[in-house]
């Protein structure tokens, strides 16, 4: 695989891209973003920095993945359970995310990367949502990457707003058909998206955290003691390739 400008020649990225199958790359790569705190912890800053610096990931991450030519990449962001952190952490979060929408809007356009936020964005603040329906209309009509976005999110939380979803629609319009995967699939955050073919979790920590119950019921998973602050191009590359030598078998032999 041969993408101008991704790495340069001689440098571990290029080698790493050179073991990679450009006809098995996963569609839709997962990923959950952990370890911020701990790496502002380890360098004793406050864990404000960390935050920050995982935003210098995010934006590689969202670059090497359009370059590499995956259909969907999903960031999870900020959690409903996130709001138990003290109240000054959660506003900053929510700032350095308006700073970077807005500081990356155009280039993530001019890049043909369509910008999508999931979760119940009904429920963020005002100036939030509004900078996010911004991102939302003007990339509306691009046709390249999908850049998902989970805010305010739930896995759980999304199963009961499906739920409740199609409970209201049964009982509007009703429904003589039983009620399937498909249904509920075409009923989520996520509808019309390719389920997860690899989810990605930085930090070491061994579980999904709530986050796309549904949707990952068969995606592989891909474990790095990396945190957050420090993953880049590298480190996907790496995950692709782990991803490649796994055997997706969909619970057969």
């Amino acid at each position: 695989m041969e993408l101008d400008g991704f790495a340069k020649p001689g440098s571990q990225e290029s080698s790493l891209l050179k073991r990679i199958d450009k006809d098995r790359l996963p569609k839709h790569v997962a990923v959950i973003m952990d370890g911020n705190g701990r790496w502002a912890g380890k360098r004793k800053l406050p864990r404000v920095a960390g935050h920050r610096a995982g935003i210098e990931s995010v934006q590689d991450i969202v670059e090497s993945s359009a370059q590499l030519g995956l259909e969907v990449l999903t960031l999870f962001a900020f959690s409903v359970e996130n709001w138990k952190r003290p109240h000054k952490e959660v506003r900053t979060l929510m700032s350095l995310l308006k700073e970077f929408i807005r500081r990356e809007l155009a280039k993530v356009h001019k890049n043909n990367i369509r910008f999508q936020a999931i979760g119940r964005i009904q429920e963020l603040d005002e100036s939030v949502r509004s900078v996010l329906r911004n991102a939302m209309r003007i990339t509306k009509a691009n046709t390249g990457m999908l850049l998902n976005v989970a805010l305010n999110y739930s896995g759980r939380a999304e199963l009961v707003d499906t739920f409740n979803q199609l409970y209201r629609d049964l009982k509007q319009n009703g429904h003589k058909s039983p009620i399937d995967e498909d249904l509920i699939s075409n009923s989520l955050y996520t509808s019309g998206v390719p389920d997860p073919d690899l989810l990605i979790r930085t930090s070491g920590e061994m579980r999904i955290s709530n986050f796309l119950l549904w949707q990952i019921a068969y995606s592989e998973i891909y474990v790095t003691p990396t945190f957050w602050p420090d993953f880049r191009r590298r480190h996907l590359l790496e995950a692709i390739l782990e991803y490649q030598q796994r055997d997706r078998r969909y619970g057969g032999i």
